[in-house]
């Protein structure tokens, strides 16, 4: 035996699967898949010590091997990741601010053409660049006087 030459674990078990059953269908596939591919998935893996466990001319080390090898495979999630809507980030909650301070000095100055931009790009979720929001500030402290 060579020096850099691997056990293949997988594929003695599943040789040992089929000479236990030769009829298995789903032994015989996954025989096929591994000698085309090289390799199986984390399922078709799980699948085949569900098998393997039910026979018991198996030896459990070689069950074991395999089940180190799937417990080191990564699960995969296809359920798609739904993001936390209780945390705003700073873009929103600045945003709202200034929303609410344009809707002030709109109420009482409806006309007023810069604060109109500001109020339709905060509408279409942009910031305000710091330069516009100093404007909007300043036309706040200016123009809401009480």
């Amino acid at each position: 035996m060579q020096k850099n030459q691997k056990i293949d674990v997988i594929e003695k078990l599943l040789t040992l699967c089929y000479e236990h059953n030769k009829d298995a269908l789903f032994i015989m596939s996954l025989m096929h898949q591994y000698e085309e591919r090289g390799s199986l998935s984390k399922k078709q893996l799980e699948g085949l010590l569900l098998k393997a466990q039910k026979i018991k001319a198996i030896p459990a080390h070689q069950i074991a091997a395999v089940e180190a090898i799937v417990l080191k495979m990564p699960t995969r999630d296809k359920t798609p990741l739904q993001k936390n809507k209780t945390s705003l980030d700073p873009n929103a909650i600045s945003i709202q601010l200034s929303l609410e301070k344009t809707s002030a000095i709109l109420a009482a100055y409806p006309t007023h053409k810069q604060v109109q931009l500001f109020q339709v790009k905060l509408q279409n979720h942009q910031v305000l660049t710091p330069q516009e929001q100093t404007e909007l500030d300043k036309f706040g402290r200016l123009l809401l006087k009480k």
